[in-house]
């Protein structure tokens, strides 16, 4: 019993290791390898010049009220500033602007600018749909906290310019407190929970991100972190390592919410059925959303934030430019103004609550515990058999 525990101390503590080593490794590259044009640079000025009067179609996720409240804030402030019309086509799914540059196949896009990330973001690097250089034609990217953050990284896949972190998303419970005493939590306890207290507990429908997420928190968890999970998916490991989770699903899927032949389309849905109480759980990705809820009466006082032991799920989100869009000079600007001070500052303190990825505004306390993210690998290898086994 203290050998097999010692081996999985071991193993978590060489991958903390090997993740920090390499997320400053990484860090250290971007740095020193990126010369960033200055603001007051003429290429700068000339970009100023001719984004002005352009409009930027911005493909990102719809469904969170904080989300949309901070686009139309920043949209009045892009207008004011540099007299850019910043819209926001509201997407439900992050792979929809994918499936809608694929279909272009290089022609002039409709998108401008696309939030991304993860396996999205890999797909549209590989097949060349992204501009790249990013980081050096945006001044404000000089300001990335790229030595306090693994932000130069996407879902095991380096950005090498084609992406510009803009946020940080940690995966996290709120829930109520009685039932989640303990600020962190394991597969068994959630388990438990659910058999103490059925149909309060539930995740939503994979292949939404949240969802598929939550079943990446518990493949950690019952796989003691282990190191394969952040390498492309071998056959091997996955004949190892995933029938841990579907025998788990297997027990805990009868106490669910609706039994577990249902499940909420959204993590909003889900945290509307959080408010009406149906739930003793609601599922985010945002480390402060629940205070932010909670200052707004939004849910109980007895509401608190969770995470799973291993720490939670940590990557950022990110902005894009696809090579293509008629108004990239204008989504460059829009980008710089997204990592300027006012606003990163706006959407943490304002009704957001995402975490600045800045460095003057840095603050670990807004944060929990990190864990690394999976391979991107594994993220569609997790969601197409899921869907083989419990998605008909």
């Amino acid at each position: 019993m203290t050998s097999l525990r010692f081996k999985v101390l071991s193993r978590r503590f060489i991958l903390c290791l090997l993740w920090i080593f390499a997320a400053a490794v990484q860090a250290q590259s971007e740095s020193t390898t990126v010369d960033v044009i200055q603001q007051s640079s003429k290429q700068w000025q000339q970009t100023l010049k001719a984004a002005q009067g352009q409009s930027v179609y911005f493909y990102a996720w719809g469904g969170s009220k904080a989300v949309n409240d901070y686009l139309r804030w920043a949209t009045r402030e892009i207008a004011r500033q540099y007299r850019i019309r910043l819209i926001h086509v509201k997407v439900t799914d992050p792979s929809e602007p994918v499936s809608r540059l694929k279909a272009e196949n290089g022609r002039t896009s409709a998108i401008d600018l696309i939030w991304v990330n993860g396996e999205n973001f890999a797909y549209l690097k590989q097949q060349g749909f992204l501009m790249g250089n990013l980081w050096a034609t945006i001044p404000n990217s000089s300001n990335l906290a790229v030595d306090k953050l693994p932000i130069t990284v996407d879902f095991g896949e380096p950005m090498e310019g084609f992406e510009v972190p803009w946020g940080i998303g940690q995966f996290n419970l709120i829930a109520e407190k009685a039932l989640y005493p303990a600020q962190q939590l394991s597969a068994a306890s959630l388990l438990d929970v659910a058999k103490n207290h059925p149909q309060t507990v539930t995740y939503p429908r994979p292949p939404e991100f949240h969802g598929t997420t939550f079943l990446k928190q518990l493949l950690i968890d019952l796989s003691h972190g282990d190191p394969r999970l952040y390498q492309l998916a071998s056959e091997q490991a996955k004949s190892e390592l995933l029938p841990a989770l579907w025998q788990y699903l297997d027990k805990l899927h009868p106490h669910l919410w609706q039994q577990g032949l249902a499940f909420p389309s959204s993590s909003a849905e889900q945290f509307l059925l959080y408010q009406q109480k149906n739930l003793s759980m609601a599922v985010s990705f945002n480390p402060n959303q629940w205070l932010k809820e909670k200052s707004t009466q939004q849910i109980s006082e007895s509401s608190e934030r969770r995470y799973f032991t291993h720490g939670a799920i940590t990557n950022s989100h990110n902005l894009a430019i696809p090579k293509h869009a008629p108004n990239s000079e204008a989504a460059k600007v829009v980008i710089n103004f997204m990592l300027s001070e006012k606003a990163q500052r706006e959407k943490f303190s304002g009704v957001w609550g995402d975490p600045s990825v800045i460095t003057t505004l840095f603050d670990e306390k807004a944060t929990m515990p990190a864990h690394p993210e999976l391979h991107s690998s594994w993220h569609v290898v997790i969601e197409d058999i899921w869907q083989q086994k419990y998605g008909g």
